[in-house]
């Protein structure tokens, strides 16, 4: 069991990969879970696994790129646990390729996704939060917040931004905690959707040989939560040993 009172925490992106391993992990640790994805069939049967091991877990369509949406996530989870203590926006693409293929529809999905996603989640949840004088959002970036490579450099932009906001969050803030988890290579369906063929063909290679499990990210979300409430842990970066 958790070593901390047991928190309402909403996990966006929540129906695989990150999103699947942290909810999991934290209904383990007796935390009350509501889940958030498009994918509700897949979150209806995690949830029901969860539930029949003991777990409190709840479900909700989600799509991080609606401010309604997001907002009725959030209200949701205030609905079922009368107050919010963890937000983590997890959901985020990642389709791959040069700039000069101008794979502009998908450049747009991912400012979409992973930085306006965010944006709304902590637009959701803030006042809440203010109101409460306590709460943690936790925004999953990526190493490649850190740094820039061939074929993921809108990627990069949209998570060097997270990088950003989550700083100028935790500097506005004195009641709310604030954590940015950069993973590294991480066994996930990002390489699986979009892109160009060869660049998400590379990344799935390396991902095949490098990549650590989703539990091992999940694990240093439940740290960082399960902080007392005066330490804030602000980054952690996790990668596999091997990645360059």
């Amino acid at each position: 069991m958790t070593t901390s009172q047991p928190k309402a925490v909403l996990i966006t992106g929540a129906s695989s990969g990150i999103g699947e391993a942290t909810a999991r992990r934290l209904a383990e640790l007796g935390h009350r879970v509501l889940l958030g994805a498009r994918r509700t069939k897949r979150l209806a049967a995690l949830a029901e696994e969860l539930r029949a091991e003991g777990a409190s877990v709840s479900h909700h369509e989600l799509d991080v790129t609606s401010l309604d949406s997001m907002r009725a996530f959030a209200d949701a989870g205030l609905e079922a646990y009368g107050h919010i203590d963890v937000l983590i926006n997890n959901a985020g693409v990642m389709p791959l390729s040069p700039i000069a293929d101008l794979r502009i529809a998908e450049w747009e999905q991912m400012i979409d996704v992973n930085l306006r996603g965010v944006l709304h989640g902590i637009a959701a949840v803030l006042p809440q939060m203010q109101r409460q004088a306590a709460g943690h959002i936790v925004n999953v970036s990526s190493v490649s917040g850190h740094r820039v490579d061939p074929t993921a450099a809108v990627y990069s932009a949209t998570k060097f931004a997270v990088a950003a906001v989550s700083e100028g969050l935790r500097q506005e803030s004195r009641d709310i905690r604030v954590t940015v988890i950069s993973p590294g290579f991480t066994q996930s369906e990002l390489t699986h959707r979009g892109g160009s063929t060869q660049a998400q063909a590379t990344a799935r290679a390396a991902a095949e040989q490098l990549a650590i499990p989703a539990s091992a990210i999940a694990d240093a979300i439940a740290f960082a939560i399960d902080q007392p409430a005066h330490v804030d842990v602000n980054e952690l970066i996790v990668r596999p040993t091997a990645q360059g």
